[in-house]
């Protein structure tokens, strides 16, 4: 079960096949977390798959904005069928795009819906999937008398440390569990006295578990 602040997305591109009464659904999943990254793969897909009938897509980021397109099929049996799926499995950061060659048969707008629902479902069925946890890049700068402290309090909290530069102090460049990362600033300015200096940026870091 997913905790707060931690998602599941997949870690590498994964391709599955569907048929349909003549029809070919070739899907692809990607890891994307730009709108650039996603263009990109459409791009790609389109130029390698010229000659296809459709590309039809969906994409969900991590902060569940999302996109999808029926690209010339009828409304709503693409796009929103591949989404779907997506949601399904819970996934983010995850572009699918399902190529379809036209079989000769139409299929129907239920039948159609279907089958770019069932395609999506089997490639993400295959998909290995990743947990990647929410993390506060924090900066910590601290007397050498606290380096301990620090150590041992980065590890009770689960944190990770990027880099620790030594000058007239010690500067630890870590990520804190989003959800830690208060706690953390108060435990560490309690047991310090208010002598350790901590710096929290912004912007929200994911980690892989």
């Amino acid at each position: 079960m997913l905790t707060q602040g931690t998602i599941k997305t997949i870690n590498r591109f994964f391709e599955s096949t569907y048929k349909e009464k003549g029809s070919e659904f070739i899907a692809w999943a990607f890891h994307v977390e730009t709108e650039t990254e996603v263009q990109n793969y459409l791009d790609e897909t389109r130029k390698k798959h010229y000659d296809a009938s459709h590309h039809c897509y969906a994409f969900r980021f991590k902060d569940n904005s999302f996109r999808y397109s029926d690209a010339g099929e009828p409304n709503g049996t693409a796009g929103i069928r591949i989404l779907n799926a997506i949601d399904h499995f819970g996934l983010k950061d995850i572009l699918v795009i399902v190529t379809r060659y036209f079989g000769g048969t139409k299929l129907g707008i239920g039948p159609l819906g279907k089958a770019y629902y069932t395609s999506a479902e089997i490639l993400l069925q295959e998909c290995s999937c990743v947990e990647e946890k929410a993390y506060n890049r924090v900066k910590i700068i601290c007397d050498f008398s606290f380096i301990s402290l620090v150590y041992r309090l980065l590890s009770s909290f689960s944190g990770i440390i990027e880099n620790v530069e030594y000058g007239q102090s010690a500067a630890f460049k870590s990520l804190i569990p989003l959800e830690s990362t208060a706690e953390f600033a108060r435990e560490m300015n309690d047991s310090s006295n208010g002598n350790i200096l901590i710096e929290a940026e912004t912007e929200i870091i994911y980690h892989k578990i």
